[in-house]
């Protein structure tokens, strides 16, 4: 519980401090990101549970990583994450998740995140900001992948990019879990003022 509210209260911190340096007002945050201005408020007092796709919005209209709405400062040159460090940040009925292992630092950083997908158990992605690129390399079993309506089966072996700026969905196929590396390219700059 400990670790709970420490990881609170820096997505707090990080989330205003992102916010101020993008000069916006909380009710332009909530409009843009599409986030309720009571879910910002509570947020910012370090309150509530923002879940997986309230973080990505969030990030994406201030036109950061996910990451840096998690993390605290740098701790060194080299970063080494476990697998087993880092909390889900979404987890399934059927035990499927989705890890952020870390983001590369940068104008243009680089979100790696570890995915379990078990059969039949999907996660709909809402449309990321213009220039997010992500890739996917499946290390076992199959899933498939559904961008803008399309669907695109990917087994081991087996990598996959796409502009991330079109509704998608992660699906695990078949009948074993599908684990799959996901890299998420974000573009360099502010997000856009529109």
């Amino acid at each position: 519980m400990v670790e709970t509210a420490a990881a609170l209260r820096t997505v707090a911190h990080n989330v205003r401090a992102a916010r101020t340096r993008a000069g916006l007002s909380l009710e332009e945050l909530s409009r843009r990101s599409q986030v309720s201005k009571g879910a910002l408020v509570a947020l910012e007092k370090a309150q509530g549970n923002p879940n997986l796709a309230t973080l990505v919005r969030l990030a994406d209209t201030l036109g950061i990583s996910v990451s840096d709405l998690l993390q605290g400062p740098p701790e060194g040159r080299v970063r080494v994450v476990a697998a087993d460090a880092v909390a889900p940040l979404w987890t399934g009925e059927r035990g499927s998740e989705a890890r952020l292992m870390l983001t590369t630092s940068g104008p243009a950083p680089v979100e790696v995140w570890r995915w379990q997908l078990e059969p039949d158990e999907e996660y709909p992605s809402h449309p990321h900001r213009s220039g997010v690129v992500e890739t996917l390399s499946v290390t076992t079993g199959r899933m498939t992948l559904i961008v803008d309506g399309t669907e695109h089966t990917l087994e081991a072996g087996q990598t996959a990019t796409f502009d991330a700026d079109a509704p998608h969905i992660y699906r695990g196929s078949g009948t074993e879990a599908c684990s799959l590396i996901m890299t998420v390219h974000l573009p360099p700059g502010p997000a856009s003022t529109t």
